[in-house]
């Protein structure tokens, strides 16, 4: 049997065995199997690979896409680049080897659904492992970018310095943060968002509710939203081709 799966602290709200199995199941590969890992802290990695010797891949979410780098013997260069990890290889001989696929997944999603100008220019919210793939993303498009957090001391900007004149000026507003992630629906980044228009678009990086209270307040204001399940899909596929030495 060859093993894949997911970790993370909470896995509730994710899609991704379905994907994986159902994918497994359209290839005809019954020896394949994708299971979930909830770990109260990182530092349960080693064991989970001990007692599971037939993992060759694992997906990693918040909140280990940069803590878990500590634990993997070597970075592929988009791993580097980004300064975090969401997928990793485990090769034949044992040795972790850490990925970076969300930038590639965001990147080319977003391609689909943002028109790209020269002129372009992004918010950021969030200052995790997921915001560094998305800012690796613009830096390649070519988009200048804030990073917005609510920690006064963090490179870029607070959700206080959000005026609605800076948010005027910013027609890409892109959530990285797990704000608004099943089951705590309810939940939004603090923006002003009675200064969205309809020139705006809204990106998140969350799919599970399909719509977020973030998205559904910028479709108040005429903005075109999209959320994250595209980037899921097309970042799974990348990590698909990894695991298979493609």
């Amino acid at each position: 049997m060859r093993q894949f799966g997911l970790i993370g602290r909470t896995l509730s709200h994710s899609f991704s065995q379905t994907y994986f199995t159902q994918k497994f199941y359209s290839l005809g590969l019954s020896d394949y199997q994708y299971d979930l890992f909830e770990l109260a802290s990182v530092n349960e990695l080693p064991g989970l690979l001990a007692t599971h010797p037939n993992l060759v891949g694992l997906n990693v979410t918040v909140p280990y896409k940069e803590s878990v780098m500590l634990y993997l013997d070597e970075l592929a260069p988009s791993a580097t680049h980004v300064g975090a990890v969401n997928v990793i290889e485990r090769t034949p001989d044992g040795h972790l080897r850490g990925h970076n696929t969300d930038y590639i997944g965001f990147r080319e999603s977003l391609r689909r659904f943002f028109p790209l100008r020269p002129e372009a220019r992004a918010l950021v919210l969030g200052t995790g492992g997921a915001s560094k793939a998305v800012g690796v993303a613009l830096q390649e498009l070519g988009i200048a970018y804030w990073l917005v957090s609510r920690d006064p001391l963090a490179r870029g900007l607070t959700y206080a310095d959000l005026t609605p004149q800076l948010v005027a000026a910013h027609p890409l507003i892109i959530n990285a943060t797990p704000l608004g992630t099943f089951p705590r629906t309810d939940e939004c980044p603090p923006l002003p968002y009675e200064a969205l228009t309809e020139q705006h678009y809204l990106y998140d990086l969350v799919y599970n509710p399909t719509e977020t209270l973030f998205m559904a307040k910028g479709k108040e204001a005429g903005a075109q939203v999209k959320n994250g399940f595209e980037m899921l899909c097309l970042q799974a596929e990348a990590a698909w081709d990894i695991w298979n030495g493609k």
